[in-house]
């Protein structure tokens, strides 16, 4: 399985968005400072993740998500997968 994943800072609430084949072994490093995006602005938390069983597919997914460059449509897609 690959993850499509939403990560908020806990320091200034920033969103990063990526995808992964291991969750637990992404945030590790993410929070550990191996991500150069990343790097200065953990500790992060996952606030939405989304499942794929192909890594094209989780490409794709990510790809999208991250092209819509606006922080209201993040929060809308983080919002509806409360509801769900």
């Amino acid at each position: 399985m690959f993850t499509v994943y939403i990560l908020e800072s806990e320091t200034n609430n920033s969103y990063y968005v990526g995808s992964t084949s291991s969750m637990e072994k992404r945030l590790i490093q993410h929070n550990n400072g191996y991500s150069r995006y990343t790097k200065y602005k953990g500790p992060f938390k996952i606030i939405y993740k989304e499942e794929y069983l192909s890594l094209s597919e989780a490409r794709k997914r990510e790809y999208y998500i991250k092209s819509l460059k606006s922080r209201v449509a993040i929060e809308k897609l983080i919002k509806r997968a409360a509801f769900v």
